[in-house]
């Protein structure tokens, strides 16, 4: 235990206390605290290292120990206090230009060379120190005391670098290691040469790293990797060996003290800043630098605790400690003494300037306070001069001496002078209580269908004064309402609503469509006034006709009086198209192709009636009559009746164009194209007539229909019969393919369905389904129109429209009923042959 304990410190308090003991109580109890050897420099540089070098390191280390508790014992202690003030201390009686002389101390040197260096150098030294005891004061002992046990210190320290370069083989004139590098320690150099290290060359078998050490530099907080305004990265790092440039000069071995003649005659005084430079140079720096985050640091090292805002002069205590400063106390209580004054001229500068914004903005305030001032008198003296204006009107009212010319003027001359005063008061409407009574007067009596224009230039006038250039409001509501729009509602518009109801009829709609028209293009007639003229007088009054109209009995059409309200009725017309739309249907209803009058009458509406409600009515009551006209058409070269064909073309512009294309296809140009291949083949045709009788048809079809791709390919077929037959090959009689599959599947249909109702389940959905699509398909390949009746039924079956004619499905029964006459409740079962007929000849 006694070997493996060898070499360890032992953790008690025998080494810290003298006379300790522990009591019969378990306490320990001592006479005094042992005082322990303070650490030197070195110690708290090398630590444990700085031991063990060699014999005389450890008593040289020793010594110094020992003389430094003997200056402190002889100085009184501890490191002096900086924060008192400097206390001079006599030494004893001098003459001026003698100081006490230091005992000398007897020091191993390092051989006769370094004996007579020293020597040389002390001798130097004592020179100088002869000359620099003239600058300082005798009174100075404690100061002086305290420069000279440094100056010791320092030579103490250099004497011991010396003695451990000499031991680790560094030569003499080699300048000395630098504390904490790689040369400093020379068991890693040695290791480091061993592996191929030279010295001012980076590491690595390229060479290729860094030759000076990584600086580390503090970076805004929360700053991140980014740019930071007003930060300024560091440098890239470079040995001081690589950088180009001229060598430093060598400096010589001999120091000179910074307070000695010397180096005050070589040194340069420090320059002296007035307050304006002071403040310019401070103005300058807060410009360039502008901290992003500003940080405290709070310095504990000394006996009080600072509060700094920055790094700089943290350390300038020890910096002047460090290259022997002379009167480090008083250097330290100017610099504080010039720190104040600075700081109280920059709060003086501070306050000062604030003064003077101070002053600034209550010269601004005043300016301001006065141009208020000026506008407030301002406007007081219009206000007076309104208020005199309205009192002489309103006397005049009083006396009834008040005329519409003089008002008009009055309020006239008021708006020119004060503009913004004339909207601000509300003025129009004052004006407008006043011409009130004055307008009615004049309108009293007035029949605006008769004499439209009477009143145009009076209600102009007005208009300019009470509306002026300012856009009319369409929302309807008294809050919208104008003065001007209120004196045209309370004037204008009763003598219009009164002729309107009264005398103006709906079938002669010039004299209020003039009087409209007038007064809107003038905009004398507000939009809502309009509107408001149009729902309430105009309306009812063309309901009331349309309701009453009877397009068998007049003769003058409904659209000539109802078509010149369009473009001020737009969306309200919907309501009068009905109407429309069910009286000419009770027409149409029993109206023949022959009859050209029904074109007349219904083709303006077809761009008045929306497009589905056009193709119903289409689809309902012209195209099967006109379809009927077709297929009692004759197509007779030699003697050709157009009568027929005439009618059907009449309604080209009005019927849409699939429907039209679909009616000709089928109930014409299969009988045209039928009579061509007879006639191609018949013995010895004549080419050149039957290209005249081509062309002659070819004119008859308008330009609409002729732009259609389906009747250019029908027109296209017949002519390549004619080609075929000039050319002697074998004429296709046309439609032979297309009949042969229509009969096919004609007869499919009719097999299945004859199955299904064989096979039928009463009831089953899918055989209802069935049945309803081949009539519907049956109906579709007839031309005819099949779809159902909203809200009819006859027996609980729904009634469809097959045609013209209404039908019910019985799914259950497999029959079709029919209506047989319109309007009476007489139904009949009938067959899809029977339902043709009676689509074609109306009803029986």
């Amino acid at each position: 235990m006694a070997e493996e304990a060898e070499g360890m410190d032992r953790f008690d308090m025998d080494g810290d206390f003298e006379g300790g003991r522990f009591g019969r109580d378990g306490e320990f109890y001592y006479r005094s605290r042992r005082e322990r050897a303070p650490q030197s420099r070195d110690d708290a540089i090398y630590g444990v290292f700085a031991e063990g070098d060699s014999d005389y390191d450890s008593e040289d280390d020793e010594g110094s120990r020992r003389r430094g508790r003997r200056k402190r014992r002889r100085d009184g202690g501890g490191e002096p206090d900086l924060t008192k003030p400097v206390q001079f201390v006599s030494t004893g009686k001098f003459m001026p230009t003698q100081e006490p002389e230091p005992e000398p101390e007897q020091r191993p040197g390092l051989g006769r060379a370094a004996a007579s260096a020293k020597e040389e150098e002390a001798a130097e030294e004592e020179q100088d120190d002869e000359g620099d005891t003239e600058m300082l004061p005798m009174m100075f002992g404690r100061i002086r005391e305290g420069a000279r046990a440094r100056r010791e210190e320092k030579e103490r320290e250099r004497e011991k670098a010396a003695r451990r370069r000499q031991a680790a083989g560094v030569g003499a004139g080699e300048p000395p290691a630098a504390l904490g590098s790689l040369e400093a320690n020379s068991k890693v150099a040695k290791m480091m040469a061993m592996m191929g290290y030279k010295k001012g060359m980076g590491l690595g078998k390229n060479e290729q790293g860094i030759t000076a050490p990584v600086q580390s530099s503090l970076r805004p907080k929360n700053a991140g990797l980014g740019s930071v305004e007003g930060f300024k990265e560091p440098k890239p790092m470079m040995a001081k060996e690589n950088l180009p440039g001229p060598a430093p000069p060598p400096t010589s071995g001999k120091k000179e003290k910074p307070w000695s003649k010397k180096a005050s005659a070589s040194a340069k005084k420090a320059p002296v800043l007035t307050k304006n430079e002071l403040l310019a140079m401070r103005a300058e720096q807060e410009q360039e630098e502008q901290p992003a985050v500003v940080q405290k640091v709070i310095d504990m090292r000394g006996p009080q605790a600072r509060v700094l805002t920055d790094l700089k002069g943290l350390n300038e205590e020890h910096e002047m400690e460090v290259n022997d400063v002379p009167m480090p106390e008083l250097q330290y209580n100017v610099r504080l003494l010039v720190d104040e004054a600075k700081a109280d001229i920059v709060r003086l500068d501070g306050q000062l300037r604030r003064e003077q914004e101070k002053v600034a903005s209550l010269v601004r305030e005043k300016e301001k306070v006065a141009k208020q001032e000026a506008s407030q008198k301002r406007q007081l003296q219009v206000m007076e001069r309104i208020a005199e204006t309205l009192e002489q009107v309103r006397v005049d009212d009083i006396a009834g001496m008040l005329t519409l010319d003089g008002l008009l003027q009055t309020f006239h001359g008021l708006k020119v002078q004060f503009e913004e005063e004339f909207k601000m008061c509300s003025i129009p409407w004052i004006a407008c209580r006043y011409a009130h009574p004055l307008l009615i007067r004049i309108f009293q009596g007035w029949q605006p269908l008769q004499d439209p224009k009477f009143g145009l230039d009076v209600m102009k006038k007005w208009k300019d004064l009470l509306q002026g250039d300012q856009p009319y409001d369409f929302s309807d509501g008294a809050a919208s309402m104008t003065p001007y729009v209120q004196l045209v509602s309370e004037v204008i518009l009763p003598a219009v609503r009164i002729s309107g109801t009264n005398s103006w009829e709906a079938r002669e709609p010039e004299p209020m469509l003039h009087f409209l028209e007038l007064w809107d293009n003038k905009k004398l007639l507000p939009p809502v006034l309009l509107q408001s003229i149009l729902e309430h007088v105009i309306m009812p009054k063309l309901s009331a006709a349309v309701d009453s109209w009877d397009p068998r009995r007049e003769s003058v059409p409904i659209h000539v009086w109802v078509h010149p309200w369009l473009p001020m009725l737009r969306e309200r017309i919907e309501t009068l198209c009905h109407s429309i739309r069910y009286k000419l249907s009770t027409v149409l209803h029993v109206w023949q192709a022959h009859d050209a009058s029904a074109y007349a009458v219904l083709s303006p509406w077809k761009d008045v009636f929306d497009s589905a409600s056009w193709e119903d009515l289409i689809v309902r009551y012209i195209i099967p009559k006109l379809r009927l006209a077709l297929q009692e058409f004759q197509i007779n070269p030699a003697n050709q009746k157009l009568d027929q064909f005439n009618w059907v073309m009449l309604w080209a512009s009005a019927i849409p164009v699939h429907l039209m294309v679909h009616m000709l296809e089928v109930d014409f140009f299969s009988k045209w194209q039928q009579v061509l291949y007879h006639w191609l083949c018949s013995p010895n045709p004549d080419f050149n007539e039957i290209m005249n009788w081509y062309k002659g048809w070819k004119g008859l079809f308008p330009p609409e229909l002729l732009a259609n791709e389906r009747i250019r390919m029908l027109l296209t077929a017949g002519l390549d019969m004619m080609n075929q037959a000039a050319e002697g090959l074998e004429v296709v009689q046309p439609g032979a393919r297309e009949n042969v599959g229509y009969l096919r599947a004609t007869e499919k249909r009719q097999f299945d369905a004859a199955q299904q109702a064989y096979h039928a389940v009463p009831g089953a959905a899918m055989a209802d389904l069935s049945f309803k699509e081949s009539i519907q398909a049956f109906a579709m390949e007839q031309g005819l129109l099949f779809m159902p009746r909203v809200g009819k039924f006859y027996n609980g079956m729904p009634v469809y429209e097959f045609g013209t004619v209404s039908i019910c499905i019985d799914s259950v029964k497999r029959l079709l009923y029919a209506q047989l006459q319109e309007g009476i409740e007489r139904w009949s079962a009938v067959t899809l042959t029977k339902l043709i007929e009676m689509n074609r000849v109306g009803r029986p």
